[in-house]
């Protein structure tokens, strides 16, 4: 048996990690894709848990070796998902979940057809903005930074095969569980 892959987009501070870690946690035979990225680690944030952090030279060597499914820039730094384990997770028929944004999502269903794309909403807009105000990861210059993306981001959720609204973390997981299982 083949995995299949899921991919999750949301919004800077639209809860996409928070959905996947719960996702995962209730899952059996999913698998979350690390991403590698060239931003310095956020407070409490796990080397190969949340994310590989690589310097630039690394992420360029990937890049041009072609060990990335997708990659792109964001806020300045770069991120993009391995493609190695990726191949490794499918083949042990295990289904694979990455977190994206919308270019990444993009480029994963060109090489990957039948992956299922999932796009997740804020509320409101006024809420996405105290959530990520509320994080206190980020300068103010970087916050006005992530919002404009996030409206940008915002205006193509209609491409994704689902758009799953995040008004509450237990029905939004419901949702989750459910496309999984329609879609295996």
């Amino acid at each position: 048996m083949i995995g299949k892959i899921f991919v999750l987009s949301a919004p800077s501070g639209g809860g996409k990690t928070t959905l996947c870690n719960k996702l995962l946690e209730t899952t059996p035979r999913l698998t979350r894709s690390v991403s590698v990225t060239t931003r310095p680690p956020r407070r409490g944030e796990v080397e190969g848990k949340d994310y590989f952090f690589v310097s630039r030279g690394t992420f360029e060597r990937l890049r041009r070796q072609k060990g990335l499914l997708e990659w792109t820039e964001y806020a300045h730094s770069f991120y993009g998902t391995p493609l190695g384990p990726i191949q490794q997770f499918l083949k042990e028929g295990k289904d694979v979940i990455l977190l994206l944004d919308v270019r990444g999502a993009r480029e994963v269903k060109k090489r990957f057809r039948d992956a299922v794309t999932i796009f997740l909403l804020p509320p409101t807009f006024g809420d996405l903005k105290k959530r990520l105000a509320g994080r206190r990861t980020e300068k103010k210059s970087e916050l006005v930074k992530r919002l404009r993306i996030a409206e940008e981001e915002v205006t193509q959720a209609d491409w994704y095969d689902y758009v799953v609204v995040n008004d509450d973390l237990n029905r939004a997981l419901r949702t989750l569980k459910q496309i999984v299982r329609r879609d295996r």
